[in-house]
């Protein structure tokens, strides 16, 4: 909103007000408001939801330090929408799609969320919303997203198309510790196009339309289905791996906020033509301006992380970790990276696997020789490691430093081919 006001007094020529059509500067202010919003809204609604003894409920599985969680209000998500939804309102740009997408994608997981734990809190019902409609609703996320991103014409790549009659462009590669420059003659052509990052192939690109291109007329409508589909597979499998990765003071927001700053990174690279070219990724018209949903998605956490951190005042439950993993797959799918979640959300990943194995085995074992028998303590792999009597500030400080690694090394994947 505050876009539009300082567009209108540039247009009146107030000094300074053009300051505010640099993404970095609202990024700048998104990212400080949200950690603000945080603070101040948090204590507040922490206060709030113990006056409503909107406690969690904790089963005594002998993990260390457990019973004392006893009675810690949940949902405090509700913190972490508000300072992203309310920097993105102020700062971004309101008719860009990506913001549009975001801002949906947001609001509609978190209502899944608080929609689950309002049934464990004040319904007192333990298992929350049921598994079923929980799914449905984060496939019907995935639906939109995936419609929005694939039929909407706003939706765009540049590619470079080369010809000797097109501008100039000199790039400089360091080769054998000398800087070779070389000449080349391209321009930027806007094309509707599927075509994503994949890591360690030589261009670095992948086209979903390949997938369909055998059933000519029909392809694309075809490769619309298929494109949804991934979108929901992903949306549903990272918003679930936050969900499982929740279960720490601090474990699923530190992890969120790494996270994030690796998403802003990439969505002011290709949302710049200039490090598009530098870097040959493919630059995305408009994505620039999801830098700053993001810069507040990551003020939103270390803003949390404020009251979440060990021994946490405040659990995010549901409406916070449905709506972290979600927002994160959805983001990479509008800035075209969703092929390197594996690896950057390494930590969600595991943690999912971590339970799949276990469960998995367990019924294996079960039917086969007829006692089940686990590959792990206790899953999802952080209460592992609780089992073996580590303290829960370490789990999380070892978890958040891997998370670490795994981004840089997300980084080096656009360059390494």
């Amino acid at each position: 909103m505050l876009y539009y006001l300082f567009t209108y007094l540039q247009e009146l020529d107030v000094p300074g007000a053009g300051v505010f059509q640099y993404i970095t500067f609202r990024a700048a202010f998104a990212l400080i408001g949200s950690l603000i919003i945080s603070m101040i809204i948090g204590k507040k609604i922490i206060q709030h939801l113990q006056l409503l003894q909107v406690g969690e409920i904790v089963r005594d599985l002998g993990l260390q330090g457990q019973i004392e969680k006893q009675g810690t209000p949940t949902m405090g998500g509700l913190i972490i929408l508000a300072s992203i939804l309310i920097p993105t309102l102020l700062f971004a740009r309101l008719d860009n799609i990506y913001i549009i997408l975001m801002i949906i994608a947001t609001i509609l997981l978190g209502l899944i969320g608080f929609i689950d734990d309002y049934i464990k809190v004040f319904k007192k019902n333990k298992q929350g919303l049921a598994g079923k409609f929980k799914i449905m609703g984060q496939v019907g996320v995935g639906i939109i997203v995936g419609c929005l991103l694939y039929f909407n014409e706003d939706v765009v790549v540049k590619q470079k198309t080369f010809n000797d009659n097109a501008p100039t462009h000199v790039s400089y590669e360091l080769q054998n510790d000398e800087v070779q420059e070389s000449e080349t003659n391209y321009s930027w052509e806007e094309v509707k196009s599927t075509v994503t990052t994949i890591p360690f192939m030589k261009n670095n690109e992948f086209n979903y339309s390949s997938l369909t291109s055998w059933a000519g007329q029909y392809s694309y409508l075809l490769g619309g289905i298929v494109f949804i589909l991934i979108v929901i597979i992903i949306t549903t499998a990272v918003s679930n791996g936050a969900n499982m990765t929740d279960g720490l003071d601090g474990l699923a927001t530190g992890t969120s906020a790494i996270i994030g700053v690796t998403l802003a990174v990439f969505a002011y690279v290709s949302g710049n033509t200039v490090f598009a070219d530098y870097l040959n990724i493919m630059y995305i018209p408009n994505s620039g301006e999801l830098v700053i949903f993001i810069a507040a998605f990551v003020g939103g956490c270390i803003g949390f992380l404020w009251y979440n951190s060990y021994p946490a005042q405040v659990f995010m439950g549901d409406t916070g970790s449905l709506a972290l993993g979600g927002i994160i797959a959805v983001f990479s799918f509008a800035v075209r990276k969703e092929l390197l979640i594996p690896l950057l959300c390494g930590i969600f990943l595991v943690e999912n696997l971590s339970v799949m194995i276990q469960v998995g085995y367990f019924k294996y074992t079960k039917k086969r020789f007829g006692e089940g028998k686990r590959v792990f303590l206790m899953a999802p792999l952080h209460h592992h490691f609780q089992k073996k009597n580590m303290h829960e500030a370490k789990i999380v400080s070892r978890f958040w430093i891997i998370g670490i690694m795994l981004a840089l090394l997300t980084f080096v994947t656009l360059k390494l081919r």
